[in-house]
């Protein structure tokens, strides 16, 4: 399984979500996310951390508060946002990145 540094290196833009499962906001992402992948398809890769099960990697991009969306491509982070952000918002930065 590759880590998560080797994930983000990637050339494609990848999506991260850091959540953790008591989270109400967080669970409101899933079908976001859901969405976003069925209007992008492979222009993007989504992967969810929980910030509990992940403290290091949590504690390395300093993540506050829960949900906290990053967008990385070739390892460097292009965006980033706290709290449940619209599908149509995460496609149109997903786009700008890609």
């Amino acid at each position: 399984m590759a880590t998560f540094s080797e994930i983000i290196q990637s050339e494609k833009p990848v999506l991260v979500d850091f959540f953790a499962t008591w989270c109400g906001p967080c669970k409101m992402m899933g079908p976001i996310l859901q969405e976003l992948k069925n209007n992008v398809g492979d222009e993007v890769t989504v992967i969810k951390i929980d910030v509990d099960k992940n403290q290091q990697v949590s504690a390395t991009y300093q993540v506050q508060s829960v949900p906290t969306l990053m967008l990385f491509k070739n390892g460097k982070m292009l965006w980033r946002q706290s709290g449940v952000v619209p599908a149509s918002q995460l496609e149109k930065i997903v786009k700008s990145n890609a």
